[in-house]
């Protein structure tokens, strides 16, 4: 089981351009979307977060149940469905302005143990950001980290909503000895201010970084894998690291929603049936393992940019991996 905590949301996505563009409401989040992603994919997978009572809430849920979700973990509440109002570049890449005071997803709580049979749990965008939900998830990221659950994160910076970016900054790097898999793309890389090599430095086993068509690239420790736990892991003695990379798939851009969400599902779901849900599993992963992995990722994340919204694809849609 794969576990998937953060925020759902309403992305509302323009039909035309210009400011008064008619708005589409469409099912969103960024954990969200990675949970309808991995469900599509055939992982068994379960969502974590709190959702609202409202409409909205009722058809956020529904997308999950016909995803092949689990919805048992979802806490309910009165508070509205957040919203996010996208607004796309030529290129078909999205920004978003967000209305979330008072919404539901705020007021998530840790549960107090994980689903049975939990093999990861991953985290990230909004979730990680609003208070007091953020705490909550930040709990739960470090109590899953200390009993051996391999963890992914995924920052996706809405720097909109980060109101002290020096904090946020500080804040992420207080994650990374609980990380298992960072992944992130080059644009938060670089908000953020570091590098793959400086944060592998402090947690994570290995680090993949997204650069939109021009395809994907992970950073490992190929001889790490001694297990974290909750404590912080001496990976300053290992002097090498590994580096592999794979080209961007082809494809007619409609827009980039929910692509690096794909790209997320893709690389649990592939981690999976290669039996690579550990620290050392990841390590030992070599060229041949993360060349393939990382192409996975890529079909699937070209198949969601290739139409409107965040419409990850099912595993027939990917091929073999």
């Amino acid at each position: 089981m794969i576990v998937v905590a953060g925020e759902a949301l309403i992305d509302l996505v323009p039909q035309g351009t210009g400011a008064l563009a008619a708005l589409r409401p469409a099912l969103g989040g960024g954990p969200y979307n990675t949970a309808v992603a991995l469900g599509r994919l055939g992982s068994p997978t379960t969502f974590c977060s709190r959702t609202s009572q409202d409409a909205f809430g009722e058809a956020l849920l529904d997308g999950l149940r016909r995803s092949g979700v689990e919805v048992s973990t979802v806490q309910r509440g009165p508070e509205p469905t957040t919203l996010a109002v996208a607004t796309l570049d030529a290129t078909g890449s999205a920004a978003y302005t967000f209305y979330v005071e008072g919404t539901a997803d705020r007021l998530f709580t840790a549960p107090a143990e994980l689903p049975t049979g939990t093999r990861a749990l991953s985290f990230g965008t909004c979730s990680l950001v609003l208070e007091p939900g953020a705490t909550a998830y930040e709990e739960l990221l470090r109590t899953a980290a200390a009993q051996g659950v391999f963890t992914t994160l995924d920052p996706n910076i809405r720097a909109v909503l980060i109101d002290d970016p020096d904090a946020y900054r500080a804040r992420f790097r207080s994650w990374l000895p609980s990380v298992t898999l960072l992944k992130l793309s080059e644009e938060d890389a670089r908000w953020l201010g570091g590098t793959p090599k400086e944060w592998l430095a402090e947690g994570p086993t290995a680090v993949v970084i997204t650069r939109g068509g021009d395809g994907l690239t992970v950073f490992t420790r190929g001889d790490g894998g001694e297990g974290r736990g909750g404590a912080h892991t001496e990976y300053a003695k290992y002097a090498e690291y590994a580096e592999y990379s794979v080209p961007g798939e082809k494809v007619d851009v409609v827009d980039t929603i929910g692509a690096g969400d794909t790209v997320n599902a893709a690389l649990l779901h592939g981690l999976a049936l290669q039996q690579a849900l550990s620290a050392p599993a990841l390590a030992a992963l070599g060229r041949d393992g993360w060349t393939r992995l990382l192409r996975f990722a890529a079909r699937a994340a070209a198949i969601t940019c290739s139409r409107a919204g965040a419409e990850p694809p099912y595993a027939s849609e990917v091929g073999q991996f």
